[in-house]
């Protein structure tokens, strides 16, 4: 069996690599510090603690596992935070992704997988967004992604690294079985909030309500969280199979409003979602959606589970079977 390092292996989208990976018949093993990740979580394959700035625990864990792949998915990933402060996204994304490089270059693992981000791109000039789209960051977060994108190449001509970088749009929803979900703290993305809101009556923040969409809010392309992981192994499968290195967009093509989100919360849950209007967030762009159509030709990927309500059901199912999360419940008297 081919053995993975998941680099972020407890966190959401890792966790559920983790799984896809083990069901393709790899052996799995999750290298992640749980400052963010969940020991719960990982439920596939074995669990190495370290920080994956500590080259020498990255190779340890390479060696003694005898891996001949990395899934880097550690990373910070909050766009507003990135915004106030770059110091630790460019330490951690950045400092972090080059010393798994480090690694890997060090211990001759030539297959690495990366969790890019469409915050690459920045300001759209024109959407739907396909991979030759310029990259043209506005936040540190997307900087931190692109800087690790643009020195793949270089790995590649000095190391022999073969890559696949994914970009990839809002990922959302939960594992379809349950077993695994979205549980940050603080909670930053959309579809969780607005069930948070629904369940316990704080109002949603919505973010600016002028921009130039349909309704003045944002829009975005959500991607379920286990179209995500098939298509990271897709990714991974071409790279054994010999393949060049490559970038690939991950999406549905088809943008939804904040507003419209909250409404599918409120169809799925049965319950009204209070909200408000909130300044806009620094390094937000109104438009984000993909043209995925390259990883459909290439990497025979396409999304199963598309619309946005299956998307929020598998989120609600997971809220309702684990409301706190991979934490255990609170009961009170």
């Amino acid at each position: 069996m081919r053995g993975v390092l998941v680099t972020g292996g407890a966190g959401y989208i890792g966790s559920h690599a983790c799984k896809a990976l083990s069901r393709a018949g790899y052996r799995v093993v999750a290298f992640d510090s749980l400052i963010a990740g969940h020991r719960e979580a990982v439920r596939y394959g074995e669990l190495v603690e370290g920080d994956i700035r500590d080259v020498e625990a990255v190779r340890a864990a390479l060696r003694e596992h005898q891996l001949s792949a990395v899934m880097h998915f550690a990373a910070l990933l909050d766009v507003n935070e990135s915004v106030r402060d770059p110091i630790a996204y460019y330490r951690n994304n950045v400092g972090g992704a080059l010393a798994v490089l480090e690694a890997m270059a060090a211990e001759s693992v030539r297959h690495f997988v990366f969790s890019s981000t469409c915050a690459t791109y920045g300001e759209p000039i024109e959407t739907p967004i396909a991979e030759t789209h310029p990259q043209r960051p506005i936040n540190a977060y997307g900087e931190t992604k692109l800087a690790v994108e643009r020195a793949l190449p270089h790995f590649e001509t000095a190391y022999g690294l073969r890559w696949v970088a994914l970009r990839y749009f809002n990922a959302a929803g939960a594992d379809p079985e349950g077993e695994l979900g979205e549980d940050h703290s603080p909670e930053i993305h959309v579809i969780p909030r607005a069930i948070d809101a629904a369940v316990n009556g704080s109002p949603f923040s919505i973010f600016g309500d002028d921009y130039p969409t349909p309704d003045g809010t944002c829009l975005r392309d959500y991607i379920h969280v286990s179209d995500l992981a098939a298509a990271h192994v897709k990714a991974l499968e071409r790279l054994l199979a010999g393949a060049p290195s490559d970038a690939y967009n991950l999406g549905t093509g088809h943008p939804h409003s904040v507003k419209e989100v909250i409404g599918a919360v409120e169809k799925v849950t049965g319950r009204k979602v209070p909200w408000r209007f909130a300044s806009r967030r620094a390094g937000d762009p109104a438009v984000l959606y993909a043209m995925a159509e390259k990883a459909g030709t290439q990497l025979q990927w396409a999304p199963q589970f598309a619309v946005l309500e299956t998307i929020v059901e598998d989120a609600w199912q997971w809220h309702r079977t684990r409301p706190a999360g991979y934490r255990p419940a609170v009961h009170r008297d």
